[in-house]
């Protein structure tokens, strides 16, 4: 009866000691996931800052360029107006 006592009390303080390092085992993975995952949410965020700086400069070239085009219409359109006057 006590060997039988004794191999229960030795199963059950295996199980114990599996449980508990199936846990750490299972913390340290969600730490280091963790972990991984900041770093790829900062490896993002500087990405979109890059591209937002790339967007606005594209913006600005863009709206330069628009208010050329408008000066250079003016232009032509002046210049016709000139020609069918005459």
């Amino acid at each position: 009866m006590n060997t039988k006592l004794a191999l229960s009390a030795l199963l059950a303080a295996l199980a114990l000691a599996g449980c508990a390092r199936q846990e750490a085992v299972s913390t340290d993975a969600a730490a280091e996931a963790a972990a991984e995952a900041q770093e790829a949410a900062g490896e993002a965020a500087d990405a979109a800052a890059e591209a937002a700086d790339a967007a606005t400069e594209a913006a600005g070239e863009a709206a330069e360029a628009a208010g050329e085009a408008a000066a250079e219409a003016a232009e032509a359109a002046e210049a016709a107006t000139e020609a069918t006057t005459e």
